[in-house]
């Protein structure tokens, strides 16, 4: 496959998150939350996780803000349920080490999903605090108890 077909493939993934969003809305079951705001660009997520035994058990988010945010927390959301925490910890932090150019194996990589296909986002500097911003926050949510907001 092409340069250019695997970029024009990777934008319609990315997209289809957007405009289909998974786990959006509110989650009356959380046991965890976290807003956060990106001052730069104006993104907000919501997010709620319900966490039981040490594992997710559900995940939702509400929000706005770019495609890439929205569509970054959707597949953040997906990646993420089911795991126990500190596999979810483990995948925020391989998402956020990306974000700053770390390496990782592929197996890092694939455990994220469809939201390994933004490290093409990291080519574009402005943009990786809208990729990042649902994984900061799940780290957050899942690192405190209870429901905070942080800028």
């Amino acid at each position: 496959m092409g340069l250019s077909k695997l970029n024009g493939l990777y934008r319609e993934v990315i997209l289809d998150h957007a405009n289909h969003p998974h786990n959006k809305g509110k989650l009356p079951t959380a046991t965890n939350a976290m807003t956060l705001h990106n001052p730069t660009c104006g993104d907000t997520i919501n997010l709620q996780v319900d966490v039981a035994d040490g594992k997710i058990r559900d995940i939702a988010y509400t929000g706005e803000g770019c495609t890439i945010s929205q569509a970054s927390a959707s597949m953040m959301t997906e990646a993420v349920k089911g795991k126990t925490v500190d596999q979810a910890l483990s995948m925020a932090k391989t998402f956020s080490d990306m974000a700053i150019g770390k390496q990782h194996s592929d197996a890092d990589l694939q455990q994220l999903g469809d939201a390994q296909i933004l490290t093409s986002i990291m080519e574009f500097p402005a943009r990786i605090k809208c990729a990042t911003l649902s994984w900061w926050a799940l780290q957050r949510a899942l690192l405190k108890q209870g429901n905070e907001e942080e800028d």
